[in-house]
């Protein structure tokens, strides 16, 4: 079409001006007329390369020319190349800021102003059941079918969050969810939610702690109050008056236990962990055991037929050298298992005390009871603070129920673990293995 226009132009310059052509003036018009517009016609064509290259958007088809229409091609290219730049920065920042969602600990899931999942990460999806690519858009609540989740969402009150049962949750291992919902920008919500199962487990074990803490002071307290009563209003017998305060003697007893068992506790989880510098033999630390042990034993079966206790000789524990820790834990971690077959063993049982070393440097320390034997559902609770498998048992053999709290504490200190296997009816058996880094001075005897 510009062809044309530019045709019919010349067409009627050069037949208006063919008479004149020879008059001078009129012939150098002329040309500087079709100069003009080919020029102007040259110009609008290399404008038409540029506009048509920014239409397409190519930086790599950038047109290559002269003049004001080069410089503009050029600088539009850089600009080009700057929002480009900007565009992959930010780009970049937001793959980080959604990889730092997807490292935290926390589900994270967005939602737009009508509560549809706009994003989420892989916690919140294994949390909730969400595929991040499927359940795009999908509205929260209806994947959340949870009562309390629904409330929540309706009530429009985000000030707190409401805690909801996980999807694996069951009645032998619960999983709890903490939820909350805040408002940002244009009508949208982020979900932030985390697993607090071990925290409630944590409030539970507490509030368990008190309330057995209570009961066992409480108990010989209340029995300690009423005997001073009795003593205090009632004319007694010299013998009567010697048995009530026998049987005080013994409450206060049980109560200095617990109190002392509570601090011993309580100094094992504010002191330092032990380290290397302190050597103790193992044929003395099992030395002082086997004494208490069998000390108990006497006094538990007055009148009755004794334990049977196999403790490893003298001469054998001698070549195991020594090991590192500090000694009175030791003892009182080593103690505490022996004491309680004893305690449970019925007189005339069988209680085998043995030191074992392993082929990795490790070495293996287990007692082995013929007593009434462990239910299974009861192993993993054994070190809780306080949980007996029979209360009553516990109290008539002196137990506080904190021993084997005790015994776990230690344990860990010093870099050992505890394994309890147990048959109902033929006994139970209590294996601690310490590490070979505390041992030394083992000599294999031939």
């Amino acid at each position: 079409m510009l062809w044309r226009i530019t045709y019919f132009l010349l067409w009627q310059i050069a037949g208006g001006g063919l008479g004149l052509w020879q008059g001078g003036p009129w012939g150098a018009a002329l040309g500087a007329a079709l100069a003009a517009w080919a020029w102007f016609v040259w110009d609008l064509l290399r404008g038409a390369r540029v506009l048509r290259w920014l239409r397409n958007g190519d930086l790599a088809e950038v047109p290559v020319m002269r003049g004001i229409w080069g410089e503009a091609a050029d600088r539009a290219r850089r600009l080009l190349r700057r929002q480009e730049s900007q565009i992959r920065e930010s780009q970049d920042r937001l793959q980080e800021i959604l990889a730092a969602l997807q490292a935290t600990p926390n589900g994270v899931v967005l939602l737009d102003a009508q509560g549809r999942i706009e994003w989420c990460n892989q916690m919140a999806a294994n949390q909730f059941g969400f595929d991040a690519q499927r359940d795009v858009m999908q509205s929260i609540g209806n994947l959340v079918r949870d009562p309390d989740f629904t409330a929540y969402l309706a009530a429009q009150d985000f000030g707190s969050d409401v805690v909801l049962e996980g999807r694996f949750s069951t009645p032998s291992r619960p999983v709890r969810i903490s939820v909350h919902l805040h408002p940002y920008g244009d009508g949208r919500t982020l979900l932030l939610s985390r697993d607090v199962t071990a925290l409630e487990q944590a409030d539970a074990m507490r509030r368990d702690f008190v309330a057995n803490v209570s009961h066992e002071i409480r108990t010989p307290l209340t029995v300690l109050t009423g005997f001073v009563e009795t003593l205090q209003t009632l004319p007694l017998t010299a013998e009567e008056r010697a048995r009530y305060l026998g049987m005080m003697a013994q409450q206060a007893l049980r109560m200095q236990s617990v109190v002392q068992d509570l601090l011993t506790l309580s100094r094992l989880e504010g002191s330092p962990l032990p380290g290397m510098a302190e050597w103790t033999p193992v044929q003395a630390l099992l030395g002082r055991c086997e004494e208490e042990g069998r000390a108990l034993s006497a006094l538990l079966t007055q009148n009755q037929t004794p334990h049977t206790l196999h403790f490893p000789h003298a001469e054998v524990l001698r070549a195991e050298g020594d090991i590192a820790g500090v000694p009175a834990e030791l003892q009182s971690a080593l103690s505490n298992l022996i004491s309680n077959a004893v305690r449970y063993t019925p007189a005339g049982g069988s209680i085998t005390v043995e030191w074992l070393r392993q082929e990795d440097g490790s070495a293996l320390f287990s007692v082995r009871d013929t007593g009434p034997g462990i239910a299974p559902e009861h192993i993993p609770r054994l070190t809780e603070r306080f949980y007996r498998v029979d209360r009553s048992r516990s109290r008539e053999t002196g137990g506080t129920g904190l021993g084997l709290a005790i015994v776990k504490h230690v344990l860990q200190r010093h870099g050992a673990t505890l394994d309890i296997s147990s048959t109902l009816g033929k006994g139970s058996v209590f294996a601690v293995t310490f590490p070979a880094n505390r041992l030394r001075g083992f000599v294999l005897r031939g």
